[in-house]
């Protein structure tokens, strides 16, 4: 196999990537894609926030922090009822996957016991499931198990040496205990994190590594580009070159070549371009939908514009050993849109 899959990626290695000549290095991602992925098919999916807003950490990206003022107000868990009848919608609209996300650092244990109640009826309409609700120990990762959820995300953000520039209320090494305990209990992981926030070249190489040598590599990696709203502390920053964002897509594709590389929040700033170049580069997996959580997505319709220009197409539902790989869901969502994993972005 000229592309395996490896744990033991350096940073030296990581870095080498970036500095390759771009079309090199598009070269090599391609030629990767093409090994382990259908390259004209892309998962498509949406996420819908059961819990918004009220979160008290002090993810300087996010407009879900209790401590700004960003105009998102606080919600109470959604009923099971109000969210079976999103989940139905959708799965009648011809979703596989049902997302769902609470602005939490960590849920209470009978927060999670109401979650998995969520996850036990939308399970029950033949429905894979994600759910993001912040930190996890072990028993509240069975417990979400148990209940039949599939995916659990939960992002890294930044590289290790960065994240302490970001955030304040919690380290990094617990991003990293939660991730253990999501492995541990047999749930797949979602897990990425976002550029764009004032790092470095190398810094978005750290967050690469740190992915790329986990115990198991996520099944899905969402590369989110920073979504600036007013009256968070990363509002003003200046915004990542393009094709800066394209080589990261490259070098996650090359790192992770089995892996879902999703193109997440930051896709309404992206132009047509620089969305077929992250295809090509890699990326196989999108958020559909005219809102991805509390900031703007590109709508349904030039979505659907845009993979015809392309001649892409919705990745087909597999089922393999119980699981569907593909999801595509039409629902509106509420919540964070920066990937924050104390939210319902991934």
């Amino acid at each position: 196999m000229a592309h395996p899959i490896r744990h033991d990626w350096t940073r030296a290695e990581v870095a080498a990537l970036f500095a390759l000549p771009f079309n090199e290095l598009l070269h090599r991602a391609h030629s990767a894609h093409r090994e382990h992925h259908d390259p004209n098919a892309v998962q498509v999916s949406t996420l819908l926030s059961i819990k918004t807003g009220g979160c008290p950490e002090d993810c300087a990206y996010c407009p879900q922090a209790a401590r700004y003022d960003t105009g998102v107000a606080a919600q109470k868990l959604m009923s099971v009822e109000a969210v079976v009848a999103r989940a139905q919608a959708a799965k009648n609209a011809g979703a596989s996957r049902f997302c769902m996300g609470a602005a939490w650092r960590s849920p209470k244990d009978r927060d999670v016991v109401k979650v998995a109640e969520i996850v036990r009826a939308v399970k029950g309409l033949g429905l894979e499931t994600c759910a993001t609700l912040g930190m996890l120990n072990g028993e509240q990762a069975t417990t979400l198990k148990q209940a039949g959820l599939d995916y659990y995300n939960h992002n890294l953000d930044t590289a290790p040496e960065f994240y302490g520039e970001i955030i304040h209320t919690r380290q990094y090494q617990d991003r990293l205990d939660t991730l253990g305990h999501v492995r541990e209990a047999g749930l797949k992981t979602c897990c990425g994190g976002i550029v764009g926030m004032g790092e470095t070249r190398d810094q978005r190489a750290g967050l690469l590594q740190t992915l790329a040598t986990l115990p198991e590599h996520p099944e899905s990696v969402p590369i989110n580009q920073l979504v600036q709203v007013e009256g968070t502390p990363l509002n003003g920053v200046q915004a990542l070159d393009p094709f800066e964002f394209v080589r990261t897509i490259a070098v996650a594709r090359i790192l992770m070549p089995a892996s879902m590389v999703r193109l997440s929040a930051g896709r309404q700033q992206m132009d047509d371009a620089v969305q077929a170049l992250c295809f090509f580069a890699g990326a196989n997996s999108i958020f559909y939908g005219e809102k991805l959580l509390t900031t703007g997505n590109p709508d349904v319709e030039h979505d659907r514009q845009l993979f015809a220009r392309l001649d892409l197409h919705p990745l087909e539902v597999v089922e393999e050993a119980g699981t569907v790989h593909a999801d595509i869901l039409e629902a509106e969502a509420a919540s964070c849109g920066n990937g924050c994993g104390c939210s319902a972005a991934a």
